[in-house]
Parts: C-alpha cells; structure tokens; sequence
C-alpha cells in the first residue's frame, strides 16, 4: 500500500507551491488505492500560529483534498520523539555534547579563515571525561565518517552525496531538550508507515540527514520524490506579487477550488496534450515518475484560462452558489438560469461573474462618463424616450426575440441603425456600454424594470442638461 502524506509547518499560511506537493501526494495515494495523511509540523513553538494551522485546514476543506485519519500535531509527540533520543544514547549512536557557543564561534572563525568548510569538529563524539559544569549538552548523532550516501529519488534519479562534504554529527536535540527538525521528521515518517515521500526540493539537502536517522533507528527509508521549485516568469522565487499567495486569497479572488488544482497539476507535470482533468483523470495517469526535472514557470494567464474552462461546464446551480461568497445572492431571482447562461462564457472569474450579474440585476446608481459622452449625444435620448413609448404601447415583452422584433420594427420606421439604440440602452440597463447581447439582457431585466431603468436615464440626463 502506498502510504504519502503532507508535513506543513504552521508559521504562516499555506501557499500554492505548498498545495501542489499536497496534490501530488493525495493524487499518488489514492491512485494507488492507499493513504494520505496530514500533519502539522509545530514543534516550534515559538513561532507556530493556530490562525496558520487553521488556514491550513481551511485550505484543504476548500480544495476538497480530504486527508485520511486524523490530523497529526508533531506538538503533542515529544515524548515519543524523547524515548527515541534516550534509545539512540543508550546504544551508543548518539551523544552529549558540551560545545559552548563560544566554543562553537571560535570554530567556525578559524574554518572560514582556513576555507574549510563550516562543520562540528566532533570534539565530544567520544568523549569520555567529566562534563563541564553550568553546559546544558545537546544530543548529536554519530553520522558516518567518510563515503557517500546514496539513493534513488523518483524524479531525479540516482542522488549521491559525499559525506565529508556536507555531513557532520548534526543535532538532534536540543540543549532545552527539543526535538529538531530531520529527527522528527524521520521518526513520525517511519511511525506513520509513509512508503512515498514528496516534497520540494529545497528538502534535498535534508535527505542524507534523514536516511542516517532511519538507518541508527533500524527504520524502512521510503521513496523520495523531490519536486523541482515553482518560479516566476523571470526564472527566481515565486513571490507574493507573481502568485505565492495564501491558497485562500485565490478564493478571495474568484478562483474555483478544481480549476486551481486543474492548474496545479500542470505545473510540471503533462498527460498528452490534455490540459483539463478532473479530479478522477489526475487520480487516474497522475505518476509522480513523470514530474518535469526542471522547475515550472507560474503562468497567471494561464490559471485564468483554466479557471474559465470551468466556468463555462459548471452547472448553474454551482455557481449560483459560488456568487454568494461575493455577497451576490440571486436564488430568488426570476430568470437566474438564463442570467448565468448569459455571462458564464464571459467570466474568467466568479468575482468577475459576480460584477456583471450585480450590473445586471441592480439598477444601476450611476452611469459610465466616457459611455455617456461617447453615444448619449445627438438625437440618443429623443430615440431612447420614442422606444420607451413604443414599449408603453406594445405591452409586456416575454422572451429576447420579442424585444428583438420590437426594437428591429422601431429601427426600421425611423430609419435607424441598431447601435443608434443598442448602446444607449445598455447604459439604461447596466450604467455602461458593455453587456452581453442587448436583447438578452432586456429580457433578463424584464419589462417593466426596462422601462423604468430607461426613464431613469432620461430623467438623469434631463437633469443634468437643465
């Protein structure tokens, strides 16, 4: 059984680069009829905020990414993680050690000086004289000396480091006690039974780390798969500015939780040339295998895109439902399915579709100047008060084609063009000159809000010419 999981630490929220080696897991696991759990990382306790780990948890309900089990907070494990401290000092792979700060400064000056490489010197790892007094040790583990260590990572390939150049008898816990970082890591990866970790590769270097802990402790090591880093357009760290948003504030801007998985799935990994995927599409050719070697560029024309894909196949009743986080409740609305109908095609966004359907179904309060000046002029308003009559005289319009005819007759006995009336009008129905097509908006408004929004017009312009 294929058992992932994601780790995230909640010192701040859950970013989008976050949520794709989230996406991945989940999509890995349940592809293979497995696991996927979440854990929160919040040994640090200084610097843990609840409001993140709630974002965290906010963030997967949104994006429907339910997790297995319950979630695991490393905080209410130090016990756990201290008993395997004592375990690995008992058996003589770990050890105090009594490296004053100063001692430790004074280190690393004559190691710079010299242009070695910063490292602990192993000064205490056999050490067998009387503590010195007033030091609180911290507890290191005995790292191999020399050779390399190695293994196969699922996207990379074959991953050897050389222990001279980057291994020390690192730290395991700290002189208060504290767990650090790999140690618990290891520990909760191997108690949890993970077979498949995927995470960014900026957690690389951390690898040999671990699989020295995995070995002391007799651990399985699982399959690493290190995801190359999500950049800007201009190749460097995605910023706040490019995209690296708290996942939630792509809510806030009118993205679907799909479309942005949709879009996060792409970035660095392919299936054909297919670019929309259902949940249950991801799930079914998703292999971690197939991850791009090389970093993925955040492309936001492309997520806007994607995100209006979904807009357009979404059933009314889903967005009807999506509009109200916007404060745009149209439920009670008579003619709400031909509304969405109307302008799903022109939305890239649910906060874009929440503007046209509020320019739609409020009366406007005030009117474009630019629209104004540039069709309210010449006979408009004299042709705008014929039509609002002719209206008067027909009777109750009921349907696009009957407003159609009606306006195409009134054209035709006045010897007019359809834009000497359709833009006008649109600035009567919506404040400004764009809209969908003006007869199927007439139509949404409905007949007696048409006449009365057109005498509004009237009576504003009248106003401001007296």
């Amino acid at each position: 059984m294929v058992i992932t999981r994601f780790a995230p630490s909640p010192t701040g929220y859950l970013h989008i680069g976050g949520l794709r080696t989230a996406l991945y897991s989940y999509l890995w696991s349940k592809k293979n009829s497995g696991k996927f759990l979440l854990r929160i990382e919040d040994t640090d306790l200084k610097r843990n905020s609840k409001e993140a780990a709630f974002a965290i948890e906010n963030a997967f309900a949104w994006t429907n990414l339910s997790h297995d089990g319950k979630i695991i907070y490393q905080s209410t494990r130090f016990d756990i993680y201290k008993s395997y401290v004592k375990q690995l000092l008992d058996e003589g792979k770990a050890y105090k050690c009594y490296m004053t700060k100063e001692e430790l400064d004074s280190l690393r000056t004559f190691q710079m000086a010299n242009k070695i490489r910063p490292h602990y010197d192993g000064r205490y790892r056999d050490f067998k004289g009387v503590p010195p007094k007033g030091v609180e040790p911290v507890i290191r583990i005995k790292a191999p000396l020399d050779g390399e260590i190695s293994f196969v990572d699922g996207i990379k390939g074959e991953v050897h480091f050389n222990v001279k150049d980057m291994l020390d008898d690192f730290i395991i816990a700290r002189s208060d006690g504290t767990p650090t970082y790999n140690f618990v890591v290891t520990i909760d990866d191997a108690l949890m039974n993970i077979t498949d970790v995927i995470r960014g590769d900026d957690h690389l270097s951390n690898t040999p780390k671990q699989i020295v802990i995995y070995e002391a402790l007799g651990f399985e090591i699982p399959k690493f798969y290190h995801v190359p880093m999500i950049l800007n357009n201009q190749g460097k760290k995605l910023s706040k500015r490019d995209g690296a948003l708290d996942v939630m504030e792509y809510k806030n801007e009118g993205y679907l939780p799909e479309a942005l998985l949709n879009f996060l799935v792409r970035l660095g990994w392919s299936h054909g040339d297919q670019e929309i995927f259902s949940l249950e599409e991801m799930i079914e050719f998703f292999d971690p295998s197939d991850i791009n070697k090389s970093a993925s560029a955040y492309n936001e024309e492309k997520l806007m895109w994607i995100n209006s894909q979904y807009i357009k196949k979404l059933s009314s009743e889903r967005l009807i439902k999506e509009l109200e986080y916007f404060d745009v409740s149209i439920e009670n609305f008579p003619k709400k399915e031909e509304l969405i109908d109307v302008l799903r095609d022109r939305a890239k966004t649910i906060k874009e579709l929440a503007v046209m359907v509020s320019n739609i179904v409020n009366e406007p309060t005030n009117y474009d100047e630019k629209a104004c000046k540039k069709f309210i002029k010449g006979d408009a308003l004299k042709n705008l008060a014929a039509f609002r009559e002719t209206l008067e005289a027909h009777g109750e319009c009921k349907s696009s084609e009957e407003f159609e005819i009606l306006a195409k007759k009134f054209l035709e006995e006045r010897g007019l063009k359809l834009k000497d009336l359709a833009q006008p009008i649109r600035i009567a129905m919506v404040g400004s000159a764009v809209s969908p097509s003006v007869f199927e908006v007439l139509n949404i408004v409905g007949y007696k809000n048409v006449i009365a929004r057109i005498e509004k017009l009237l009576k504003h312009k009248g106003e401001e010419n007296e």
